[in-house]
């Protein structure tokens, strides 16, 4: 313990980010700003062509669409700040700052977890139940889901955020990170963090493991659903409107649990860093690239959304 007179408090973080490729950091901006706008340009007319189109005003494309705003929101908390921080020599960021960074970052995840998890269960209910899908997929049931997920990443943000910054931080302020994440930040506290980082890997059990179990439940009895199908083509039908959310369950909860859960002692590598990017840039811009791909009925939409635009 060190005395408290010879603390110096931290009043603002040092974000390294990609500081050790020097002047490559420059070669990156260009790359980076075009994947955020990619993001933002997917994930926008994917949403307004689910608005106006009202073949896709289903459960199904009602969570794909606040999945995407979500996905949205949650790299607008993390990427402006890392293109600005790949432009400058100071990549400061105040401790305030930091503490509402790593709220919506950390709330917005969850959120996004979640939402993954009620779209696998939205599949089950369609594909294993479809007589009874319009009563258990009512609007009024997506609405509460939908509300369900975001109150839960508030909370967890909420939790996490208390759990942070309640520790006193001194000398050492650099974070080894491009963003304000939980385990980095925890690592700079002066005190015995061991705790703290136990929570943090119990909070990330809950909001990976938990929700991966329960999804992959959920296919284990669509398979088996499917496998009944007595004609192939029926078969190819209902794989077909599972395959889009499966193939971005499994890219995000992937990368996500190799971050976190393992202990915090062997964060953070170069190699993880990559993992990271994958997650906060890959995920949010494969989203409506995948479900375009694989759907005919969104992409018609979208070719109407952008006929209206250039029309």
């Amino acid at each position: 313990m060190i005395p408290s007179a010879n603390l110096t408090m931290v009043t603002e973080f040092l974000l390294l980010g990609f500081s050790n490729l020097q002047e490559k950091q420059l070669m990156l901006f260009p790359v980076f700003l075009c994947l955020y706008l990619l993001i933002l340009s997917g994930n926008i007319t994917t949403v307004t062509a689910i608005r106006l189109e009202h073949r896709l005003h289903t459960p199904m494309y009602y969570f794909l669409s606040v999945l995407s705003l979500s996905e949205t929101c949650y790299t607008f908390d993390i990427l402006p700040k890392m293109l600005l921080n790949l432009l400058s020599v100071l990549r400061t960021i105040s401790f305030i700052g930091c503490a509402v960074q790593m709220f919506f970052f950390v709330g917005f995840a969850v959120n996004n977890c979640l939402l993954l998890m009620v779209m696998g269960y939205d599949r089950y209910v369609a594909i294993c139940h479809p007589l009874r899908y319009p009563i258990l997929m009512s609007w009024r049931v997506c609405g509460q889901l939908t509300v369900s997920c975001g109150i839960a990443g508030v909370i967890i943000a909420l939790i996490m955020i208390n759990m942070v910054f309640s520790l006193p931080f001194c000398n050492s302020n650099k974070v080894n990170h491009y963003f304000c994440d939980i385990s980095p930040v925890i690592r700079l506290a002066c005190t015995d963090s061991e705790t703290r980082e136990f929570v943090n890997f119990i909070c990330g059990v809950l909001v990976l493991v938990v929700p991966f179990s329960f999804i992959c439940i959920s296919y284990l009895y669509i398979l088996r659903t499917i496998l009944k199908i007595p004609s192939t083509e029926g078969k190819k039908k209902a794989f077909s409107t599972c395959a889009s959310h499966l193939t971005v369950v499994l890219i995000h909860y992937g990368c996500a649990s190799f971050i976190y859960l393992r202990p915090t002692a062997s964060y953070i590598s170069d190699k993880d860093l990559l993992v990271t990017l994958t997650y906060t840039i890959l995920t949010p811009l494969l989203n409506p690239i995948v479900y375009s791909l694989r759907n005919k009925d969104v992409q018609l939409a979208i070719r109407k959304v952008l006929s209206r635009k250039f029309c």
